[in-house]
């Protein structure tokens, strides 16, 4: 599973000119699935997520997570994030999770943030989405499960 968090002001999603969801401050997260990922690749993520110090101390240093700024996370479904570009110039999305699966691990995430204690929104799954992102930093991290795994 793939996270890329980018620190944000303002974020939102915005489906046939709905807004769906937002984030006034805290994390926008794209977020990938891969063919066997598991619920512990979410749990990993969202547990490092909550507590990941990428926010500004009353010094100006990182050393404060989203949870210590009272921050919210936006969660959008990300297929492309799975893209192998190494071959050609077309990806393909192979190592993606079949969507059911997918959908099923990409609510779980957002459960799990939840259940750290971050208010949490998402887009839609599998829909056209249009986002807007003020990011803040910026400060943007790619976080894989199956490094988290190795640590």
């Amino acid at each position: 599973m793939k996270a890329i968090l980018q620190r944000c002001r303002d974020a939102a999603v915005t489906i046939d000119g709905e807004t769906v969801g937002t984030c006034a401050h805290g994390l926008m997260i794209l977020l990938g699935v891969f063919k066997g990922d598991e619920t512990a690749d979410a749990d990993l993520l969202a547990a490092k997520i909550a507590k990941l110090r990428i926010f500004d101390d009353v010094d100006g240093k990182l050393n404060l997570s989203v949870k210590d700024v009272q921050g919210s996370a936006l969660v959008v479904s990300n297929f492309t994030l799975c893209a192998d570009y190494r071959k050609g110039n077309r990806p393909d999305y192979f190592a993606s999770e079949a969507p059911a699966r997918a959908e099923e691990l990409y609510e779980y995430f957002a459960a799990a943030l939840r259940a750290q204690g971050l208010h949490v929104e998402c887009g839609r799954f599998g829909a056209d989405m249009k986002v807007s992102l003020i990011n803040d930093g910026p400060v943007t991290i790619d976080m894989d499960s199956n490094l988290l795994k190795k640590s």
